[in-house]
């Protein structure tokens, strides 16, 4: 089994540059996989994209908002040296018109997959639940979706860390 290491954490709390430092230490080209899908109408979230892509290494191979991860990776033509995945929040966000069992079984199957391949697999999440209970049904469905996903992947990951501030606080 490979490692899978799991990084989450609040917005804005180093997530991305530790996830960067992380993978660019297995060395060679990793498939960093964007789960957010381009909205050519949000240019603040277009500065968002490129910040991040910008912060990558450029030999790094982007698969963007794949539907379907473990197709996607084995159909690249070489193994990658790891792969990152970011994030939780906005891969379940893409997913958020299927029901919930579907959801938990398309990640289960990923994790699964993320597990068996022969490279490590980082994957991102934020901590969305840590505020007042969203007074409308869908946000609670979403912030409940995302606390399962998270509980899924710290079971299944063989290290698990909390970015706070900026700090790691190794969980696993």
């Amino acid at each position: 089994m490979s490692d899978l290491i799991f990084l989450t954490g609040p917005v804005r709390s180093g997530k991305s540059a530790r996830a960067v430092d992380i993978a660019q230490s297995w060395g060679g080209s990793v498939a960093f996989i964007a789960c957010y899908a381009s909205d050519p109408d949000d240019a603040e979230m277009a500065a968002r994209v490129a910040r991040h892509r910008a912060e990558r290494p450029a030999e790094w191979l982007t698969l963007e908002a794949p539907t379907d991860v473990p197709a996607a990776l084995a159909a690249l033509p070489s193994p990658p040296a790891g792969v990152l995945l970011d994030s939780v929040v906005t891969w379940a966000a893409a997913r958020f018109d299927q029901d919930d069992a579907a959801i938990l079984a398309e990640w289960d199957r990923l994790i699964e997959a993320a597990r068996a391949a022969p490279w490590p697999t980082l994957i991102v999440a934020d901590e969305i639940g840590w505020s007042p209970v969203p007074m409308d049904a869908d946000l609670r469905r979403f912030r409940d979706l995302c606390g399962w996903l998270g509980q899924r992947t710290g079971a299944a990951a063989t290290e698990a860390w909390l970015m706070v501030a900026g700090l790691p606080l190794r969980l696993k």
